[in-house]
């Protein structure tokens, strides 16, 4: 992935919650090409893991992919949160930022002969991946429909540039509109299984979408999704220790924090990217324990196992993992 200086040339309040930010090459250059879904990282001063955002695309035109002159990212400001946020809502044109990628973890599936509409399904701030999507679609005259749902009206960013752009294609529901609020299980019941199907949000909405898919036979490789949140602490977690079967070392995690923020903190140096549970390069073989798992990539079948796990977001349902790390 590129490294590149990026500097804020626009600042666009999209609700009380929501700004979008243009970062544009210091130099005036092209930036590097992307697809839709892809992300960039950007690092935020004083934390040590930098933030991933997902690039938005709002331009029908394909050079806007190919050879962009800007990025768009959109950030929620999340409260409480850890200062990454805060840090980007605080920021003003002129300022630099230290940015890389980007990267895509969420691609649109390549184009077949008389492919069936993709569904689109975004939730919150969700809905920046899911723009580029519907952009590329568009573009590439491909059937498409978008369903984006929120709190209310008022909370839901790039909705008058989606609506402007896409017409009957989307379809708001909102929490506060009775008129406009359709069940996830009722929207899944009129689709078709051969539909390719991508969802971007909240984790509640993801397992809820994942669950109901699966429960209408849904094959999951026609249920494509991102989370879009690090792992957070649950009501009930605690703590547990593990043990790294080769170095002979045995950590504490508290119930704040994840293995694989431990095993950082004690100077280790294990293998992750997302630190979302989505793309499996965390993945580490448990010996012994019964882990808990909360990650959305392994399958019912290997979480029954409990015979691997994804440090980045899973816990321990036992006092004690012991892990081949």
């Amino acid at each position: 992935m590129a490294h590149l200086i990026l500097t804020v040339t626009d600042i666009q309040v999209e609700t009380p919650i929501i700004r979008s930010l243009v970062l544009e090459a210091a130099n005036g250059q092209a930036l590097p090409a992307f697809t839709a879904g892809a992300h960039v990282k950007v690092t935020i001063p004083g934390q040590a893991v930098p933030r991933c955002y997902s690039l938005v695309c709002l331009d029908a035109d394909q050079t806007s992919f190919d050879a962009p002159e800007r990025y768009r990212i959109g950030v929620r400001l999340e409260e409480p949160g850890t200062g990454g946020s805060r840090h980007m809502h605080g920021l003003k044109i002129g300022d630099t930022l230290q940015v890389e990628g980007p990267k895509n973890d969420f691609p649109l599936h390549d184009m077949a002969t008389g492919e069936s509409r993709t569904v689109l399904i975004a939730g919150g701030i969700g809905i920046t991946p899911i723009i580029s999507m519907t952009t590329a679609l568009h573009h590439a005259q491909r059937p498409y429909e978008l369903h984006y749902y929120g709190r209310s009206r008022d909370q839901m960013g790039f909705l008058e540039a989606l609506t402007a752009r896409h017409g009957d294609a989307l379809q708001i529901h909102a929490d506060d509109d009775a008129t406009t609020q359709l069940a996830l299980r009722d929207l899944l019941q009129k689709m078709e299984p051969s539909q390719h199907l991508y969802v971007c949000g909240p984790k509640g909405l993801i397992d809820a979408v994942i669950e109901q898919s699966r429960n209408l036979q849904w094959p999951p490789s026609q249920v494509h999704f991102e989370v879009f949140t690090s792992a957070a602490a649950m009501t009930g977690d605690k703590a547990f220790d593990v043990e790294l079967r080769q170095s002979g070392r045995t950590l504490h995690i508290p119930a704040d924090k994840t293995i694989l923020d431990v095993l950082e903190e004690a100077g280790c140096d294990p293998m992750y990217d997302c630190r979302r549970g989505e793309c499996g390069v965390c993945q580490a073989t448990v010996l012994e324990g019964i882990p808990d798992h909360r990650d959305h990539y392994l399958s019912d079948s290997e979480r029954k196992a409990g015979e691997v796990m994804q440090i980045c977001v899973s816990r321990s349902h036992s006092d004690r993992l012991v892990l081949d790390l």
